[in-house]
C-alpha cells in the first residue's frame, strides 16, 4: 500500500498519543474508528480503543473510557486527549479523500510485537448495513480481542454466527488494504508514572488502600474527640446540683402525664386507637 509522508506523520502522532494515554505497561493496543457521512446530515464519528495489560497471566482488555475511573485521572482532561486522537483520524481521512480513489468508512489500528498495523475497510456502515453499530462492536471484539464465545450471551453468539456466514466476512478475509511498519521500543512519557501504578489491579488496590487510610483518619479523629470530651467532664460536674434539680422536675411532669394518659385509656380506648392510626400516618408524611 502506497503511503505518503503526511500519512506517516499522522501515524507517528497516533502512536505517540496512544502511548501517552495508557497509564500502565501493555502487551497490545487495538483501536477502532469510523466516520459515517450521509446526504444532508453532519458526519458522525465513532472511536474506541482497548489495550491488553502486560502480565504473566492472561489479562482482560481495558477500554479507553474505563481509564479515568481506574487510575483516578481527571475525566474532562482525559476526554480532551481522546478528542485530539480522533482529530488525527479525521485528518487521515481528509488526506485519503484528496489522494485515494476510494474513501474508507472505518479502520482498525493494531500495535503489538513491535509492529504498527492499520487496516482500512470500505463496507457500508450506514442504514444499509447488515449490522448495527452495537453488533459491529461485538464482531470487532471477536476478531481483535478474541472474546471467548463460551462466555458470551446468546445474542452475541447469534451476531457472530451471522457474521461468519455473511458476505462481510468474505470481504474482510480478502481485504488487503493494510499498512504495516516496525516500531522501536523507546522510553515514553506517560500520563501516569509506571512506578506509581503498574497494573489495573494495582490501581484498584490503591483506591482501596486510600479508603482504608481515610477510615483510619476518621477513627483517630473520633477517638481524639472522645478524649477531649472526657477532659471537659469536671466542668460539667460543677453544675451537677442544678442539673439534678431540673431532672427531678422533668420526672414529676412525666409522672403526671402518665397518670392522665391512663385515665383516658380506660374511658376512650377505641377512639384513641383510631387517633393513633391517623397521627401515625400524618407523622410519617411530615418526616
Amino acid at each position: 500500500m502506497a503511503t505518503s509522508n503526511n500519512e506517516r506523520i499522522i501515524y507517528a502522532d497516533i502512536q505517540k498519543k496512544l502511548f501517552y494515554m495508557i497509564p500502565e505497561k501493555w502487551e497490545a493496543i487495538y483501536l477502532y474508528a469510523s466516520i459515517l457521512e450521509e446526504p444532508f446530515k453532519k458526519p458522525v464519528g465513532e472511536m474506541y480503543f482497548y489495550y491488553i495489560p502486560k502480565g504473566i497471566l492472561k489479562r482482560r482488555p481495558v477500554n479507553v473510557y474505563e481509564i479515568p475511573g481506574l487510575f483516578n485521572i481527571d475525566e474532562e482532561s482525559y476526554n480532551e486527549l481522546v478528542q485530539k486522537l480522533f482529530l488525527d483520524i479525521r485528518n487521515l481521512r481528509k488526506i485519503h479523500r484528496e489522494t485515494k480513489a476510494d474513501l474508507w468508512t472505518h479502520l482498525t489500528i493494531s500495535i503489538e510485537n513491535f509492529q504498527f498495523k492499520i487496516k482500512y475497510s470500505y463496507d457500508d456502515i450506514g442504514k444499509n448495513s447488515e449490522f448495527t453499530p452495537y453488533q459491529r462492536h461485538i464482531i470487532w471484539r471477536y476478531k481483535y480481542l478474541h472474546d471467548d464465545l463460551e462466555l458470551q450471551t446468546r445474542e452475541e453468539k447469534d451476531v457472530i454466527s451471522r457474521y461468519l456466514n455473511s458476505d462481510l466476512y468474505e470481504f474482510d478475509k480478502n481485504n488487503d488494504d493494510v499498512y504495516i511498519e516496525g516500531i522501536y521500543k523507546q522510553p515514553v512519557h506517560n500520563i501516569i508514572d509506571y512506578e506509581r501504578t503498574l497494573t489495573v489491579e494495582a490501581a484498584i488496590a490503591s483506591q482501596s488502600s486510600n479508603q482504608e487510610q481515610e477510615n483510619e483518619k476518621s477513627k483517630q479523629k473520633k477517638i481524639k474527640k472522645e478524649k477531649n470530651a472526657k477532659k471537659k467532664q469536671p466542668e460539667i460536674k460543677n453544675n451537677t446540683l442544678k442539673s439534678d434539680e431540673n431532672q427531678i422536675l422533668f420526672n414529676r411532669v412525666d409522672e403526671m402525664r402518665n397518670k392522665s394518659n391512663k385515665k383516658q385509656k380506660t374511658t376512650h380506648n377505641i377512639e384513641e386507637i383510631d387517633d393513633d392510626m391517623i397521627l401515625s400516618s400524618d407523622f410519617m408524611t411530615k418526616k
